[in-house]
């Protein structure tokens, strides 16, 4: 396959999608997404910002170990710091990639660099430089590439592609692009840039104005060979675009865009649902592709249509997607062994046999109050096993709550402080909020709720509940999460989770102020 045939998927999930208000991930649960993505054979896979913390420069280092198929990469901004934490991130990655960047629009050049359009050249080839000494793929982004004028991007550009650069990525940095206007702008560098058939030419394009994917699809129209997306379309702001609709926009479309990719399209859907579980950020329903109704019929026209012939209204296959793959594989009788295999084949190893058997011990549990064990209900589990793995200042030890109609819901909670035990009791509007309340009496930690969200993993009435609970604390942004078949236990675990957060958690600080 030709370098025109093929479209590299470049997955930045936990780099810009980590940049989501309360997403950030572990380092472990950043090598479970590695390994899904890997899997499902994404070309490149931008680990993180080594840089930015050691938090992520660690994680960088555990993906780069795991993942050996995939590209491991890691952001860099054009200075000499960040590209030297990025090579020794990256240095047991068996492919190793350097993506360094640099504004280049005016409104960016001006008040946030401060710098000269002769300096911000200079300082380009110097990155691209620097990095090359590092490795041999380097890929250089044009910051606000959107708002950048074409006569500069050609002439930084062709600069970066002569210091070493082997792929440049023009991203729309704050959604600001038309498609119309976006296409053009790729095909105008593409023929105007003298040496632009030695890179391959790159998008990663932000949804501000609900265009990222169209903005995106319109580059590949117009020559571009390589996205940058997210599983869920996550990301700052009002996200990235999704890799999932990329992906089947071109493999449905091929008539019109004639082009490739590596992907095995069947793991998308159980991808997209480990990334809601890790993230706390549930999937909308109607979201294309792995919406819990993408293909789903209500219309009796519809209905009698796809039972005569199902492309009367389906484009796609639901099973090309992984939709209906993941079946009930567990239940009360299952041993140890089964329960180590099954995580194995869906990416999970744990590092000790002491994390094994408190994962199991849960799965027990579950197994008691659910009769049917799906996949989802395992991927889960392991995400709650290793959210509380870390100390945990806070431990929900005992919860009652009494609701009935005409009464006031009240609930009673005991509560684990560093390790000593506080008993607290609270009305609320109903018995989630008096749990919450209940809970807050203890830790008296002044938070503001900003989220408040249930998701079903599974089907039925004895499905669990997936809890995410955003909290808000002196700027610093959480999200917690829990499951359990009670809907009450979960959110409570996901408040006690959230908590334990803005006390131990480790604050992301990310230099760059946009991002790519």
């Amino acid at each position: 396959m030709s370098q025109q045939d093929r479209l590299v998927i470049f997955d930045t999930t936990m780099r810009d999608g980590e940049q989501s208000p309360g997403a950030s991930m572990t380092k472990e649960e950043k090598v479970r997404i590695g390994k899904a993505l890997e899997k499902m054979r994404v070309d490149v896979i931008e680990a993180g910002f080594a840089a930015a913390s050691p938090g992520d420069f660690a994680a960088i280092q555990a993906v780069a170990e795991a993942v050996r198929e995939s590209t491991i990469c890691s952001l860099a901004r054009a200075v000499d710091r960040d590209l030297e934490h990025a090579a020794e991130a990256l240095k047991k990655a068996e492919r190793a990639r350097i993506h360094t960047f640099i504004a280049t629009s005016p409104i960016h050049m001006q008040y946030k660099l401060r710098m000269q359009p002769d300096q911000v050249v200079e300082q380009a080839i110097y990155a691209v430089k620097k990095a090359r000494g590092f490795v041999e793929d380097v890929e250089f982004s044009c910051e606000d590439a959107g708002r950048s004028e074409n006569d500069f991007l050609c002439r930084i550009i062709e600069a970066a592609i002569n210091a070493g650069a082997r792929t440049i990525n023009i991203p729309d940095t704050v959604g600001y692009a038309i498609p119309e206007e976006f296409g053009h702008k790729i095909k105008t560098l593409l023929t105007r840039i003298p040496n632009s058939d030695k890179a391959i030419f790159s998008v990663h394009c932000h949804n501000d104005l609900g265009l990222a994917v169209a903005n995106s699809l319109a580059a590949v129209a117009n020559g571009a060979r390589q996205v940058e997306c997210t599983i869920n379309g996550l990301g700052e702001r009002a996200g990235n675009a999704a890799l999932e609709e990329i992906v089947m926009a071109t493999r449905t479309r091929q008539d019109l865009f004639n082009i490739s990719t590596n992907i095995d399209t069947t793991h998308i859907v159980p991808t997209s649902r480990l990334v809601s579980s890790i993230t706390g950020f549930p999937v909308q329903p109607n979201k294309a592709i792995v919406g819990a109704n993408a293909f789903a019929h209500e219309s009796g026209i519809h209905q009698d249509g796809v039972l005569k012939h199902r492309e009367t209204y389906e484009i796609m296959k639901a099973e090309d997607v992984g939709w209906g793959a993941n079946k009930m594989v567990m239940g009360k009788h299952s041993g140890r062994a089964a329960f180590r295999s099954r995580l194995e084949e869906l990416g999970v190893t744990f590092d000790t046999d002491a994390a094994l058997n408190e994962a199991f011990a849960r799965f027990k549990d579950l197994a008691d109050k659910k009769h049917e064990i799906f996949d989802e209900d395992l991927q889960a589990l392991v995400t709650e096993t290793i959210s509380n793995s870390a100390p945990e200042a806070y431990k929900l030890v005992a919860l009652e709550c009494h609701s009935a109609i005409g009464e006031t819901p009240v609930a009673e909670v005991v509560v684990s402080h560093n390790g000593t035990e506080q008993r607290s009791k609270a009305n609320g509007s109903g018995p989630v909020d008096a749990a919450l309340k209940a809970i807050e009496g203890v830790a008296n930690s002044g938070a503001n709720l900003l989220l408040y969200s249930v998701n079903a993993i599974t089907q039925g009435t004895d499905s669990q509940g997936e809890v995410t609970v955003r909290l808000e604390k002196g700027g610093r942004i959480v999200n917690g999460s829990g499951a359990d078949t009670d809907i009450v236990v979960a959110s409570a675990k996901a408040y006690i989770h959230a908590l334990n957060l803005l006390l131990t958690g480790a604050e992301r600080q990310h230099p760059q102020s946009d991002g790519v």
